[in-house]
């Protein structure tokens, strides 16, 4: 069993460790009715599953601004013709971005408060375009990383150790020092490839976990 005194780094993943997605139908049916589309949730829900399934193998492709921009006009339109929407996608992209909102999960703030007191520099590493550090900054998490590194900025997407390997490199700390908390099969996998221990979300118990009173 891996403790404290094991480690000097803990890395964390995004969605589903740090934060989850705020239910997005109201805000979608909202950005539609702007745009005169009027649908149901039964419509817009499966849309915005149809979207999810398209974005994240391709997280990783919105690396710059360029990029990030044509990757949201894209899930756009894959959602717009989901819900049956005869829009423009470059016109809706904006409005279906700005309905996608994300909240902190329960207790993540006091459990790296704890981290932090402890002696630990922090890290997120998440499978996530390059907005990754302004959704953090929206709430509040920024200043508690020492390295915040997307799959977009690594160039590929844990499973793949880059995005590890790269926080690694701005840390200054081999693998071997670090700990990754996450909650999906990519997370145990890219961690262990990359040579960090692992221990599975919720971030709320990992200080108790890791023997920190």
């Amino acid at each position: 069993m891996i403790v404290a005194a094991d480690l000097d780094v803990v890395t964390l993943d995004a969605l589903g460790t740090l934060v989850e997605l705020a239910d997005p139908v109201p805000g979608l049916r909202r950005a539609l009715a702007a745009h005169g589309v009027e649908r149901e949730d039964a419509d817009v829900g499966p849309a915005f599953a149809a979207e999810v399934d398209y974005y994240l193998p391709r997280a990783h492709k919105g690396g710059d601004p360029e990029a990030l921009t044509k990757l949201r006009r894209d899930c756009a339109a894959v959602f717009l013709e989901a819900c049956q929407a005869d829009l423009d996608p470059t016109a809706f992209a904006p409005d279906f971005d700005a309905a996608i909102e994300f909240r902190l999960l329960p207790d993540v703030v006091p459990a790296l408060d704890a981290l932090q007191a402890a002696g630990f520099s922090l890290a997120c590493v998440a499978n996530w375009d390059i907005s990754l550090t302004d959704h953090l900054e929206g709430l509040g998490l920024t200043q508690r990383f020492q390295a915040t590194v997307s799959s977009a900025e690594a160039g590929s997407q844990k499973p793949d150790p880059r995005p590890f390997e790269l926080a690694l490199e701005r840390l200054g700390v081999p693998a071997s020092r670090a700990l990754h908390c996450g909650d999906s099969d990519a997370d145990r996998e890219g961690a262990a490839r990359a040579g960090l221990a692992f221990e599975p979300d919720p971030v709320a118990t990992l200080p108790e976990r890791l023997g920190i009173r």
